[in-house]
């Protein structure tokens, strides 16, 4: 289902009307190289248009007087002429498509700049397909319009302007009459040009909905499988990509409909010159040379319209898929650091929430005035329903998104006041679903360290019982593990995460279930790997099997985005609460005395 993240600034791309001038901003930094580029541009156009004025000029006083030698001479001026316009043309084409392909290599880094920029909450709205296609599909279309062709359509501009001066300067009624037809082509393409955009854009979104259904399916293969909804996952895909059909149909529609009205105009022109240029010529106010040079040029003048009919269509789609990469520039970017904003010294690890209020949207609040302190050392283990909020406190920690009342603070210092590359630098997490990353196995251990050293690394797994597993490998530490390591289990994987946690030795520990979801001799490693990564650090443990956190210092029972208790194993389970029941249902002991809400 597509979300409406992107509404507002999509509209807002529209609005300014100015999405072709936003693109050409970045060839700014080629100003040096565009006059040699619009250099050539003009050169291969005056070639062009140079050619009819010789030839109408050779029929009136080379050919019908009979001068052998001077058309000769002309011949090889005109031969010479077509070298030079051919060469300019080839030049064009290299050095504007040098820019070009700069221009949208840098356009792609600001794109994945951008999203790497962007908040969680935007990702929380977002279908990673849809920005799948902003980044591949949409540039992939630019390039098409404005990377193979622009320089064409460049060449052919210059030519036309080059074509209208010469009719006018050669005769002034025929040049009139021959661009009688330009308000018409101008008033024609507007109109096109309105309607194809609206098409253009439905085509870019729906190849974005369509590239968000190969995503989803693609990576839940296994899962359609299993519960027999292949052929649902057929129908869903087949209604997707008849929609892409019917738009691009549409769209191509338009433009077939206006490639036979640029042919009309053609032949209105073609005939009206060669009903008044043959009067002109029969009544002496023009030679048969200039009525000739004038048919030429009136083939010439629609043939760079044809080929800018051609670019035309490129270029609406283009427009569209610049509007949806707008748009996603446009986004507001992640959380910024405050402008007096510090960097974190080295932490003791103290966490204290006071009274901190938190809802992903205005409307809805998931943490309602939870307040509690961590000090340094402390494993604090976040027990509850899902959904209660234990993964926003940690991601308030994270300072993935900022409170909405009240203050997190670490040392005492708000967190608000820090940087957030020095606050995370001093975090470590390991989560339920490891993510593992195309590369070695040592690469994925230092991906939070890029500068460790292969000792290092090694110690890393030593301490994560990982070691003597990754030695068994084919190729050691070097072994590639594909993409999201496929290759290896899940337990596999959560010993190679916590090796991770490990290297960048942080202060403050987050375990997200970290043993879910793997075998009983397995878990055995991860749990002696987490007692050790746990020893001398702040830790918070989010758990939903309570007897992997008996032996925590404080346990957080959280329910509806507030603490309900709070305690030591011990004490929760004399009070005979919350807690208690919750631990009794799990592990088969005496009911508890108070119902779960």
């Amino acid at each position: 289902m597509r979300t409406a993240g992107f509404v507002a600034p999509e509209a807002k791309a529209r609005r300014q009307g100015s999405t072709v001038w936003r693109f050409f901003k970045y060839l700014r930094p080629y100003r040096k190289d565009l006059p040699i580029a619009l250099g050539l541009v003009a050169l291969g156009a005056a070639t062009q248009a140079l050619g009819p004025f010789l030839i109408g000029w050779s029929i009136d006083n080379l050919i019908v007087p009979g001068n052998v030698r001077g058309l000769l001479f002309i011949l090889t001026v005109l031969v010479v002429n077509y070298v030079f316009g051919v060469q300019a043309i080839r030049g064009q084409i290299l050095r504007v498509g040098w820019i070009v392909q700069r221009v949208l290599a840098q356009l792609r880094q600001d794109i994945f700049l951008k999203v790497q920029s962007l908040p969680l909450s935007f990702f929380d709205r977002s279908e990673a397909g849809d920005l799948m296609s902003r980044l591949l599909n949409d540039v992939n279309t630019v390039n098409q319009a404005f990377g193979q062709t622009i320089a064409q359509m460049l060449g052919n501009l210059f030519s036309l302007l080059g074509i209208i001066i010469a009719m006018l300067a050669i005769n002034l009624q025929l040049g009139l009459l021959s661009n009688l037809v330009v308000p018409l082509m101008i008033i024609t393409t507007s109109l096109f040009s309105r309607w194809a955009r609206e098409r253009f854009r439905v085509t870019r979104r729906t190849i974005g909905d369509l590239s968000t259904k190969l995503e989803e399916d693609i990576g839940s293969v296994k899962e359609a499988q299993a519960f027999n909804r292949v052929h649902l996952n057929i129908a869903e895909f087949q209604q997707l990509n008849a929609a892409n059909r019917d738009a691009n149909i549409q769209a191509v529609a338009i433009t077939a409909a206006f490639l036979p009205s640029i042919d009309v105009l053609n032949t209105l022109a073609t005939a009206g010159v060669l009903a008044y240029g043959g009067y002109l010529a029969v009544t002496g106010q023009a030679t048969l040379g200039v009525v000739t040079a004038f048919l030429l040029y009136v083939q010439q003048f629609f043939r760079p319209i044809q080929i800018l009919s051609q670019f035309y269509t490129q270029a609406q789609s283009a427009i569209a898929g610049l509007e949806r990469i707008f748009a996603l520039l446009d986004e507001p970017a992640q959380l910024k650091d405050a402008p007096n904003a510090y960097v974190m010294s080295p932490i003791r690890g103290d966490v204290t929430f006071e009274n901190v209020e938190f809802g992903y949207t205005p409307t809805q609040r998931v943490l309602k005035g939870v307040s509690f302190q961590a000090t340094s050392g402390q494993t604090i283990a976040l027990v509850g329903p899902t959904g209660a909020g234990k993964t926003t406190i940690i991601n308030l920690i994270l300072r993935f998104y900022d409170v909405t009342g009240g203050t997190v603070r670490i040392d005492d210092t708000d967190i608000r006041c820090v940087t957030q590359a020095s606050l995370r630098r001093q975090i470590g997490i390991v989560l339920q679903d490891t993510v593992l990353f195309r590369g070695t196995v040592a690469e994925n251990i230092a991906f939070g360290h890029p500068q460790a050293t292969q000792a290092e690394i090694e110690a890393a797994a030593q301490v994560a019982n990982v070691h003597d597993f990754i030695t068994s490998l084919p190729q050691g530490y070097a072994t590639e593990l594909g993409e999201r390591g496929a290759m290896l289990s899940q337990g596999q994987r959560q010993l190679l995460s916590i090796a991770r946690a490990v290297l960048v030795d942080p202060r403050i520990l987050i375990l997200d279930e970290a043993t879910s979801s793997i075998d009983t001799r397995t878990e055995a490693l991860v749990q002696s790997a987490i007692a050790r990564l746990l020893q001398g650090r702040t830790s918070f443990v989010i758990a939903h099997r309570l007897s992997t956190v008996s032996q925590a210092d404080q346990v957080l029972v959280i329910q509806q985005g507030k603490i309900a208790e709070h305690g030591t194993h011990a004490e929760l389970m004399a009070q005979q609460g919350v807690y208690a029941n919750l631990y009794a249902l799990q592990l088969g002991s005496a009911a508890s005395t108070e119902p779960i809400p």
